[in-house]
């Protein structure tokens, strides 16, 4: 297929594009490199730099005739949306209708929308949480996911235009950027490398789902050409979590880091941050129902992220793209 995966420069968009290169298909990335790195994008696929909410992505789509998008292009950061709301729904709300429009009008086949199960849901009170379970974000970066599905859920009943909102856990893995807006696991491994104290926010017994990205990316692939649910009117018809079901505390992360890193620098308590959830865990039964498995062990998946940041830091990482703007 043609395949377009938004957000393609960055941690986990790099990783799908890389896949669907693999598979034989022809790839585009779009992304403005505000936060994705041109080195990360794997030969083979062309990159297109430009703004998600801009006239290029419409050309684009006609033009290359994309019959699929991956869509990871985002504003990541919670903290940051609670500090600019409005900046937040630019890229994950309007930037998403300009896709789907594009998408609408090239004829597009299907949309992969990453959606986040760490936020939609927010406090649940069952875990795992399953997909059905209430919708209650309490960021503006979890309410412009939610809002998300709901503008495609829109799309697909009234336009025709096929997705599937991909619920990802807490993702973590190689060609995370620890100076950007990475996740623990890369700020952990940073501050490991440089023998500091780990910065812990809260008392640490807050929980999160850590699934490693090689699992995130068997989700895409899988969900790319699955036959879906005829379900006009539930929003969860076509959502699946893509999660490991455990929770794993800050603390436990710390120590399990500490252990790959063979060092204990020590850590800092500080207050917790506004936004923040305090447990998350997903219950992924939907999408294992298909076929797929999160493979690889937190300790394993650990073990290979330290050591690509590791190696990052040592200068022993080359780079990869040949990229075509």
């Amino acid at each position: 297929m043609n395949v377009l995966v938004t957000g393609g420069a960055g941690f986990i968009g790099s990783h799908v594009a890389d896949a669907f290169l693999s598979r034989g298909d022809r790839v585009w990335v779009l992304d403005d490199l505000s936060a994705g790195r041109e080195e990360n994008v794997p030969r083979g696929a062309e990159l297109v730099v430009a703004d998600l909410a801009g006239p290029v992505v419409s050309q684009l789509l006609a033009k290359a005739g994309i019959e699929l998008v991956s869509h990871h292009a985002a504003q990541v950061d919670v903290r940051a949306s609670v500090a600019d709301p409005a900046r937040d729904a630019r890229t994950n709300v309007r930037g998403l209708l300009n896709l789907a429009e594009a998408a609408v009008s090239a004829g597009t086949r299907r949309v992969l929308y990453v959606s986040s199960g760490g936020v939609v849901y927010g406090e649940p009170e069952r875990r795992p949480t399953p997909e059905s379970a209430p919708k209650r974000p309490l960021s503006p970066y979890g309410v412009s996911k939610l809002a998300g599905e709901h503008y495609l859920h829109y799309y697909r009943r009234v336009r025709g235009l096929e997705y599937v909102a991909l619920r990802y856990a807490n993702v973590y893995g190689p060609r995370q950027d620890p100076h950007g807006e990475a996740g623990v696991v890369a700020i952990f491994a940073a501050r490991l490398l440089a023998d500091a104290a780990l910065t812990v926010f809260g008392d640490g017994e807050q929980t999160r789902d850590y699934v490693f990205v090689d699992d995130v990316v068997a989700a895409n692939l899988l969900a790319a050409d699955m036959e879906l649910l005829d379900c006009p009117d539930d929003l969860d018809a076509v959502a699946y979590n893509v999660g490991t079901g455990i929770g794993t505390s800050v603390n436990r992360l710390a120590e399990i880091l500490e252990h790959v890193a063979s060092r204990t620098p020590g850590r800092e308590y500080r207050d917790s941050r506004p936004g923040e959830l305090r447990h998350s865990a997903l219950d992924a039964g939907r999408l294992r129902a298909h076929g797929w498995a999160a493979e690889r062990t937190l300790e394993q998946g650990l073990e290979e992220t330290f050591g690509y940041i590791a190696r990052r830091a040592e200068g022993g990482l080359t780079t990869q793209a040949a990229s075509i703007r």
